[in-house]
Order: C-alpha cells, then sequence, then structure tokens
C-alpha cells in the first residue's frame, strides 16, 4: 500500500488549522510512510512562508513546522518520490481533459492526484472535498 498525500494534510499535520486534530489522529494511528512528490513538498513549503506572511501563523512558526517536517523526511516517516515532471504534467492532461468540465479541479489539485498515481498510490489524503472526489473518481481510496 502506498499512501499519498496533498498539502492540505500537510499542512493540517505540521502546520496546525482546523483539521489538525483529525490529520494527528490519524497519522498517529497509522504506522505507513506518507508518499509526497517534489510539487508537494514544494507547495507545502510555500503555503508555511505564505501563512506566516500572512500571519495567519504567528512569526517564526514557518521554521519550527519545516524543521519538524524535514525532520520526518530525515526518519522516514514521509517519502519525497521523485517523479518524472512530464509523465505527471501528461498524467494531468489526461485527468483535466476527462474531469475539469464535469468537476471543477483546479491544476494543483489534479497535479497532485496525478503524482499519486504516477506514484502508484493506493490511498490518498487530502481535507481539500472536490480534490477527494477527482481521487476516488481516479480509483485512490481516500480515507479521510
Amino acid at each position: 500500500m502506498v499512501i499519498a498525500c496533498d498539502t492540505t494534510f500537510l499542512f493540517s499535520l505540521y502546520g496546525g488549522d482546523a483539521h489538525s486534530p483529525t490529520a494527528v489522529a490519524w497519522a498517529s494511528q497509522n504506522t505507513m510512510a506518507l508518499h509526497l512528490n517534489s510539487l508537494t513538498h514544494f507547495e507545502f513549503g510555500n503555503a508555511l512562508r505564505f501563512s506566516e506572511f500572512r500571519k495567519v501563523i504567528p512569526p517564526g512558526a514557518f521554521a519550527r513546522y519545516w524543521a519538524y517536517f524535514e525532520a520526518e523526511i530525515a526518519q522516514g516517516r514521509l517519502i519525497v518520490i521523485i517523479s518524472n515532471l512530464a509523465d505527471v504534467v501528461d498524467e494531468a492532461k489526461r485527468i483535466s481533459g476527462t474531469r475539469t468540465l464535469t468537476g471543477g479541479h483546479r491544476g494543483f489539485d489534479i497535479l497532485h492526484v496525478a503524482s499519486a498515481l504516477k506514484m502508484k498510490a493506493t490511498h490518498f489524503l487530502t481535507f481539500d472535498a472536490n480534490q477527494k472526489k477527482l481521487a476516488q473518481a481516479e480509483g485512490l481510496k481516500v480515507p479521510l
């Protein structure tokens, strides 16, 4: 089983928001590593920085949250998968062509799902309701 996640799940798990209790409870009950690609790694770091910029998280919180996140990678609890960007984009084009007109999906949400599919994920963690529908439509199990 390969469990992929998106930025909403990571932010809840490592950055703190309304979904944090659910993310932390899930992580405490599941010992398997979470998989993400370099796009998600980038987007999560930017989301933390942008949240600090907007004063959604306190000054200095980015550095603390990021250090914990990077420690989780070093310890193997998170695995960053290096994907061929062209392959992920091709998969995203396919998904967009078949799903966006009927489901209204955003580009980065499609990229997250395409990335999960390219890394052969079986499960996908997100708190984005529309992205959850997309992941399920593409055959991924979404336990949250």
